[in-house]
């Protein structure tokens, strides 16, 4: 699944504690199993530069790239595992106060 964010809170894009907590939240409310801790880095180059997440679940990956400057938020849930896809797009919409969304599903077998 992946998840396009706009119009995101600025302050929730920035902050590396809430990015850790955001995938936590997400794994429990989507029935993930994560594996390890996630992996949160800020690189780039000017307008490029943000911050980015990958947290391992048991059936794949879980990724967040955030753009602080377009108050964008890009979040893919890689599994084979089927979930609630309402719940995914519910919850990162809430948690980043996104005023818009859009979102694409594949299933995979």
């Amino acid at each position: 699944m992946s998840i396009d964010l706009s119009g995101c809170d600025y302050a929730l894009l920035i902050n590396p504690k809430k990015l850790k907590e955001f995938v936590k939240k997400l794994c429990k409310e989507i029935k993930m199993i994560s594996h390890g801790q996630p992996v949160i880095e800020r690189f780039g180059v000017g307008k490029l530069e943000g911050w980015s997440l990958m947290q391992f679940i048991e059936t794949s990956t879980i990724t967040a790239h955030l753009d602080e400057f377009g108050l964008r938020a890009f979040i893919d849930i890689f599994t084979c595992k089927r979930f609630n896809v309402n719940k995914a797009k519910r919850f990162c919409q809430k948690f980043f106060k996104a005023k818009k969304i859009r979102y694409r599903n594949f299933y995979r077998y």
